[in-house]
């Protein structure tokens, strides 16, 4: 299953249109025509039936292995258990005026189906399920999106089927006489799924696909359920399968996505919360305010830096912006509309949590608390190690749950529960039990790369990990390294490195590894793909891209052997220039290292 790369104005779209007419010949070009629909913001699953009955049920996981949730995907109202009979699916296929099609599956039948669409929940759904959580005394949930993907992962599926999912088919893989995508979602309505087809529309060119989503952008909020864009798809089915897939993502469909959401409020307060790291990140409290559909009620003012740079006050009215499931932010504050009541933002000298002294370390805008033995940093971290071992089902409220009833003192006690252990626990049934017990049991492998990355060391992230762990190649190694040996290796300047050496000098964390490894967690050999075709070269982005999230780009420079870097160097091939690039690009300019932009980038992945 691939994801969409994203477009966020027409001139975008007139150059993906511009990047995929090179692949197409004349004839191909003339007859380029589109099939649109809303962008629904929820969570991407597969369905097979065969013999007309629904077998699997998964998730888009990585894109190769997703996550086996039939039983959950069987309590939903609108996912068919049974498909309609042949001819009761050709009858009405033969009304939309397609025989051909109607024909092909009179004689060839459906002995398998395969269909992919989204797990959704409505606004209307969404208020009621919160309402129920608050009745139970639980948090209600923060966005449609979160609530529908935590509800087709859970281990249980009577909570499922108490969530009031949707599923919208949007995709027919297997063939079944089908020439555009237009027609499929013709079929998928026959067969007897719910689809969007009354909201979709055909576009024979890209001003109708700029009318279309316009529309949408002016009048989603009548729509029963959340989109933050439009989906844009070539129709011909020749054509689509014709123009292949770049990385992860079809060339032949984007994603067109609606620009920030803004709103102005109050900021009535500031708290203070406290990461894995004792970071210690400011959060705006804000007078309840709907943006596309959702109440906002706290934003990220980031660090005291930032606060110092908006000039924010408490009091003041802001204006407050939210992309799609980015956590919202306040942008900017309205000093004219003050009345002189507004009060100074103090950042706090001692922990919030725990009362230890903070501390700013110098080049750094983040305070943190000093106390190894914070109880906010503990929660924290377990968070963050439960979500680089990927456990599933495995969710803060859980974590909390386990914590509060001493049923663990770190991660690695994770992998020591039983059935037993958490049965007395409320809403434990033993289903669910030994569903958590397997999932646990199921990611005790892990790479090199990630265990790092899992350990949670101060300054090092995801890229240093891999860094790491190539440079080292076992753990060992790198435990023994000393200050200069870290040192030496590429973008690990003298602060990581002391990060990285006092890491593992403490021996409370020693004794964490050792016991990780007694409890049966082993480090494994990441499988490099075959084909490296960028290997040896080394970019450094700058600016912001328009077709991808700087992330997935990096992403893609790493799975076709290439490496990337955060800083500018003599050892660097090429610095990617996006929009409003940083001073990354004077510096490349000064060293004499090829600049490329996005387009060039992009062509090189496409040659590769």
């Amino acid at each position: 299953m691939l994801s969409l790369n994203d477009a966020f104005s027409e001139k975008d779209m007139e150059n993906w249109v511009e990047r995929i007419s090179k692949l197409l010949t004349k004839e191909e070009i003339e007859k380029l025509d589109f099939f649109c629909e809303p962008k629904l913001d929820g969570l991407a699953i597969e369905l097979i039936y065969r013999d007309g009955i629904f077998t699997i049920g998964s998730t888009r996981g990585d894109g190769i292995y997703g996550e086996n949730v039939t039983e959950n995907l069987k309590t939903i109202e609108s996912v068919p258990l049974r498909l309609r009979e042949v001819e009761e699916v050709a009858q009405d296929l033969e009304r939309e005026g397609e025989k051909e099609i109607a024909d092909f599956i009179k004689e060839n039948g459906l002995k398998e189906v395969v269909v992919r669409g989204e797990a959704i929940i409505t606004k209307k759904n969404f208020e009621l399920v919160n309402k129920e959580q608050e009745k139970l005394g639980e948090s209600p949930f923060a966005n449609p999106r979160n609530l529908a993907a935590g509800s087709i992962r859970q281990l249980d599926p009577k909570i499922t089927a108490k969530r009031r999912l949707d599923v919208s088919a949007y995709d027919l893989v297997s063939f079944h006489g089908q020439k555009t995508h237009e027609q499929e979602h013709k079929i998928l309505h026959a067969l007897g799924f719910k689809t969007n087809n009354k909201y979709c529309r055909y576009c024979k060119n890209l001003q109708e696909v700029f009318e279309y989503r316009n529309y949408w952008l002016k009048n989603r909020e009548k729509l029963p359920y959340e989109i933050d864009g439009i989906v844009v798809q070539v129709n011909d089915n020749r054509i689509f399968q014709k123009l292949g897939v770049v990385g992860k993502a079809p060339r032949g469909a984007i994603a067109f996505k609606f620009p920030l959401k803004q709103a102005t409020t109050i900021l009535k307060d500031v708290k203070f919360q406290v990461g894995r790291t004792g970071a210690v990140t400011p959060v705006a409290i804000l007078e309840p305010v709907e943006i596309g559909g959702v109440t906002i009620t706290r934003a990220t003012l980031h660090n005291e830096d930032m606060i110092k740079k908006l000039g924010v006050k408490i009091g003041d009215t802001v204006v407050v912006g939210r992309a799609g499931d980015v956590i919202p932010e306040v942008v900017q504050a309205l000093p004219e509309l003050r009345t002189g009541k507004e009060k100074e933002i103090q950042f706090p000298k001692e922990c919030p949590v725990c009362g230890s002294k903070l501390e700013k370390p110098i080049g750094e805008a983040i305070w943190r608390c000093t106390n190894p033995k914070c109880p906010a940093k503990e929660r924290r971290y377990f968070y963050h190690f439960v979500k680089v071992f990927d456990i599933v089902g495995l969710g803060p409220k859980i974590i909390d749950r386990l914590l509060d009833e001493g049923l663990i003192e770190d991660p690695a006690d994770l992998f020591t529960l039983k059935e037993g252990d958490l049965l007395p626990l409320e809403r434990f049934a033993e289903k669910s039990a030994k569903n958590l017990v397997n999932a646990i049991q199921s990611r005790k492998e892990i790479p090199l790369a990630r265990f790092i990355y899992a350990l949670g060391i101060r300054n090092v992230g995801e890229e240093t990990a891999e860094d790491l762990a190539n440079h080292f190649k076992s753990l060992e190694k790198l435990k023994n390294a000393t200050l200069p040996q870290l040192q030496m290796i590429r973008d690990i300047g003298p602060v990581v490195a002391q990060s990285i050496y006092r890491f593992f000098r403490d021996e409370r964390n020693l004794k964490f590894i050792e016991k990780l490894m007694k409890v049966g967690v082993k480090i494994v050999e990441e499988k490099k793909p075959e084909k490296q075709p960028l290997k040896g070269l080394i970019f450094v982005f700058t600016g912001g891209l328009e077709s991808m999230a700087r992330e997935e780009a990096k992403k893609k420079v790493k799975e076709l052997g290439g490496e990337v870097t955060e800083s500018v160097s003599k050892r660097v091939n090429y610095v990617v220039v996006g929009k409003n690039p940083g001073s990354k690009l004077e510096k490349a300019k000064k060293l004499g290292i090829k600049t490329i932009t996005e387009k060039e980038f992009l062509d090189i992945l496409k040659k590769e």
